[in-house]
């Protein structure tokens, strides 16, 4: 059975949009919001909300919100990770300096730092 993404009932000239096996009237917003980029943490967002947030997930899904949603926390995920792995670098000294004398320390160190920063960003974004 092939279901179109969009159809029009004539009487009424509403359009409804196909989201999953459903169809539900179709907004009229100015950006597509499936052209929103979602990167690794939003992909794990989404895949927590499955999983642990059943209702949560499908009443974003049902509202239209989810994409958007998923797009912001990506976004604000990336930021805090980046804002943290400076944050601790420069506490920590691990400089380019480092880097230069002994690689192998700094890449150590730099893993160690990258690993705690994911692990706050998922505890306090993405795991919430």
């Amino acid at each position: 059975m092939n279901l179109s993404k969009y159809i029009t009932d004539e009487r009424t000239g509403i359009t409804y949009e196909l989201v999953c096996d459903y169809y539900f009237i179709a907004g009229d917003d100015d950006e597509p919001e499936d052209n929103l980029p979602i990167g690794r943490w939003g992909r794990m967002r989404e895949e927590y909300l499955m999983k642990n947030k059943r209702y949560v997930f499908d009443s974003m899904l049902m509202s239209g919100k989810l994409h958007s949603c998923l797009s912001d926390i990506d976004e604000q995920a990336r930021e805090m990770f980046d804002n943290l792995v400076e944050q601790m670098r420069e506490a920590e000294e691990v400089t380019e300096q480092l880097k230069e004398q002994d690689q192998f320390a700094w890449v150590q160190r730099m893993g160690n730092i990258q690993q705690r920063a994911q692990e706050i960003v998922r505890n306090e974004l993405i795991y919430v």
